[in-house]
C-alpha cells in the first residue's frame, strides 16, 4: 500500500510539473493534434520533391555527388572489350536501381555508346526519389538531334511523319 501512495505522489508531481494535470500520453488528442500526426506520416518532403520536379526546378546535385563515383574513375570505352563494357553496364544499372534511378536506352545501342552514356549519368543533376524511379532516357522527341543517332527509337516515326508531310502526299482539299 505504501508503494501505491508513493507512486501516486510521484506520478502527480510529474504530471503537475508538465503544466497539465494529465500527462500527454494519457490525454485524448484533439482533432488538430490527430491531423498534425497524419501530416507527419505522409512524408511531405516527398511531395515537395515532386512539386519541384514538376515546376522544372533543377536538382541541386549530380548523381556523382550521391553515389560517390566520378566519371574520370572509369576507363575510356576504347580500353575495354565489348564483354567488359556489358559487365560494367549491367553492374552500373544495378547500382542505379539501388538509388531508385534507371537508364532507358535503345536495345540496339552498341556497348561502347551504352557505356559512355551510363557513365555520363554521373554528371547529370538529379534528385534521388524516396519512392518510384527517376529515368534517364536522353530523349527529347526530336530525332534529328538525338544523342542515339541512327539507334534512336523515334527516328523511324520521325521519317514516316516527314514522308507524310511531303508535298506529293498533301491533298489539295482541306477536310473542313
Amino acid at each position: 500500500m505504501k508503494n501505491i501512495v508513493v507512486f501516486s505522489l510521484v506520478f502527480s508531481f510529474i504530471a503537475s510539473s508538465c503544466g497539465s494535470s494529465i500527462p500527454k500520453f494519457l490525454r485524448k488528442k484533439t482533432p488538430h493534434e490527430k491531423y498534425a500526426e497524419k501530416l507527419d506520416d505522409t512524408n511531405l518532403e516527398e511531395m515537395e520533391q515532386i512539386e519541384q520536379w514538376v515546376a522544372g526546378e533543377e536538382a541541386p546535385h549530380s548523381f556523382s555527388y550521391y553515389c560517390g563515383l566520378k566519371p574520370e574513375e572509369f576507363p575510356p570505352a576504347a580500353q575495354l572489350t565489348p564483354e567488359e563494357m556489358l559487365i560494367v553496364c549491367k553492374t552500373f544499372r544495378q547500382m542505379m536501381f539501388s538509388w531508385n534511378l534507371s537508364a532507358d536506352f535503345p536495345e540496339t545501342l552498341p556497348p561502347d555508346r551504352d557505356y559512355e552514356l551510363l557513365v555520363n549519368t554521373l554528371n547529370e543533376k538529379t534528385d534521388i526519389p524516396s519512392f518510384g524511379f527517376m529515368h534517364f532516357d536522353y530523349c527529347s522527341g526530336y530525332a534529328p538531334d538525338c544523342v542515339f543517332k541512327e539507334y534512336c527509337a523515334c527516328i523511324k516515326y520521325w521519317n514516316e511523319d516527314e514522308e507524310d508531310a511531303s508535298p506529293e502526299n498533301v491533298d489539295e482539299e482541306l477536310p473542313f
